[in-house]
């Protein structure tokens, strides 16, 4: 981390056991990824009395290149922190999760859907319902009239650019789908 990792206890006094605690967590995350620039963790204890006990809620914001993320557990939604060491693990597992969503994103690895080929109609047989579509890389892709979206087959005329989605037909490869290009 490019700034020390800030530590706040709210409510409650600092534990030398649960600083350490944190500090182990934090360097977790600084391990998995080593651009962070800061990290502040508040630890805060329910000022609320409850009958089965103290809750706590941890807060950490985590500061990356062009971005903050936070994680904010809060005690109401899980009864299991009552427990502040839990409730810290917790707090830091989801974070490393964003984190490495973040991580992901940043090297480009995000899932994407690519775009459908691209070709040309090469010929069309109106009488026999279907056309041929020259694919971008040459091969010749077999489509019947039914597979022409947002357009009538009768409006398609040889030399138009098109998108399909291939899949293999019974005598080849075939387009499931063609969508004339604008």
């Amino acid at each position: 981390m490019k700034l020390p990792l800030e530590i706040t206890f709210r409510n409650m006094e600092p534990s030398e056991a649960l600083e350490a605690n944190v500090r182990e967590h934090a360097g977790k995350l600084d391990q998995f990824y080593d651009r962070i620039m800061s990290c502040r963790v508040v630890v805060e204890q329910d000022h609320k009395h409850h009958r089965q006990g103290n809750l706590y809620h941890v807060r950490i914001d985590l500061t990356v290149p062009g971005k903050e993320l936070v994680v904010s557990r809060e005690p109401e939604k899980h009864q299991a922190y009552e427990d502040v060491y839990v409730a810290v693990r917790d707090a830091f597992r989801t974070m490393r999760r964003q984190l490495k969503e973040y991580a992901q994103r940043q090297r480009g690895q995000e899932k994407y859907h690519e775009a459908p080929p691209q070709g040309r109609i090469a010929a069309l047989f109106p009488a026999e319902d279907y056309g041929i579509i020259e694919a971008s890389a040459g091969e010749e892709i077999y489509f019947h009239r039914n597979s022409v979206l947002g357009a009538d087959f009768e409006q398609l005329k040889v030399g138009n650019e098109v998108r399909f989605h291939q899949e293999q037909g019974e005598k080849g490869p075939q387009a499931s789908t063609v969508k004339l290009i604008d």
